[in-house]
């Protein structure tokens, strides 16, 4: 069993965007409920951690977007966005969320901890350097990503985001960068409106942007195939120092939001196959955030499934935990469409498939 650290804080449920929102409230509680259970938080460390710096955040945003922000505390209720809004614990949550994912890392880089989830509210990869948007307030997985190069000198950073909605304010981050390799999956054309096929980054960073957009309806196996046959060979040829990951549960069958057709057995091999790699190249450093995900039902038994492979064993016997029988079938999965094919093909360009 790994040393598996889970960063929550009841702080995350007060950031509350309003009656009806999608991101609410309660997305977050349903898997904070399960690690609320004994035998379950047994499993798991909870370690403290303090809130993301305003110059920490201001390596990715522009001081006036944080100020921004910062306006919002105390407010009942603002608009940052026609999408995105606040409460008055909305800013000091945001601050939380992006220090919960630097602390993440600074205990993988310490090694007092194999990997780890931060199941935080409010979600970041939207957030661009001038904007919050899309539910977002600061981008928590870039900040972080920061961190990794700016404070333990990492030079190739890996971040794997399988969100509905393409992570705009990530890729974005990181367009003409080395030090970040950003690949994603998700639904395209949809909300932002990013993440084409020939969105590779430029520059220096050309080739270390990869963008798998996909048309609705896919399942298990097709998720399985863009993971065997595109991120984890990258990734093996990038050799990263740290592997993140934005953590979406919209692509949950029956999410609201979207219309993909993931159960919680494709989080798991995501997962584990994530987890494989890290550690084959980085000592197992592997670290998660919290995204998206409006089916409550998709967002616990994700969570648990998430959970489940991080520590290396099931959580309790009527939870999710890939069987090597389940575990094979997905590993014989490749190229299931032309879509999978076609970012293979772009892929090819920059890296060893």
């Amino acid at each position: 069993m790994r040393k598996t650290a889970i960063f929550r804080s009841d702080l995350f449920l007060l950031h509350d965007p309003g009656q009806n929102h999608p991101e609410r409230i309660e997305r977050l509680r349903v898997i904070y409920n399960v690690l609320d259970r004994p035998e379950i938080a047994e499993k798991f460390v909870f370690p403290s951690f303090r809130p993301a710096e305003l110059e920490e955040i201001s390596r990715n945003h522009d001081r006036a977007l944080v100020g921004r922000v910062e306006e919002t505390a105390g407010k009942n209720f603002d608009f940052l966005d026609q999408d995105t809004a606040t409460s008055a614990k909305s800013f000091e949550a945001a601050c939380s969320a992006a220090g919960a994912v630097i602390t993440g890392v600074d205990l993988l880089m310490s090694g007092e901890i194999d990997n780890g989830f931060a199941l935080v509210r409010p979600p970041g990869h939207h957030a661009e350097r001038d904007r919050s948007m899309g539910f977002c307030l600061f981008n928590n997985i870039a900040v972080a990503a920061l961190h990794a190069v700016k404070q333990h000198g990492l030079k190739r950073v890996m971040i794997v985001d399988w969100d509905l909605h393409h992570g705009n304010g990530t890729q974005f981050s990181f367009y003409d960068s080395e030090e970040v390799l950003y690949c994603s999956t998700h639904q395209y054309p949809y909300y932002p409106g990013t993440g084409s096929l020939e969105e590779v980054g430029t520059g220096k960073g050309e080739g270390y942007t990869i963008n798998v957009p996909l048309p609705g309806g896919f399942g298990d196996q097709d998720y399985a195939a863009i993971f065997n046959d595109i991120i984890i060979p990258v990734g093996r040829d990038y050799k990263p120092e740290i592997v993140l990951v934005s953590a979406g549960f919209d692509i949950y069958q029956g999410d609201p939001l979207g219309s993909m057709a993931v159960s919680p057995a494709g989080f798991a091999y995501m997962t584990r196959t994530l987890q494989q790699l890290a550690e084959e190249v980085c000592e197992g450093r592997h670290l998660m955030t919290l995204e998206g995900g409006y089916n409550l039902k998709g967002q616990r038994d994700g969570g648990i499934a998430v959970l489940s492979e991080l520590l290396g064993e099931a959580l309790a016997e009527d939870e999710y935990y890939l069987s090597d029988e389940e575990y094979r079938k997905f590993c014989d999965a490749h190229l299931t469409h032309d879509a999978i094919e076609q970012a293979c093909q772009v892929a090819k360009r920059y890296w060893k498939m």
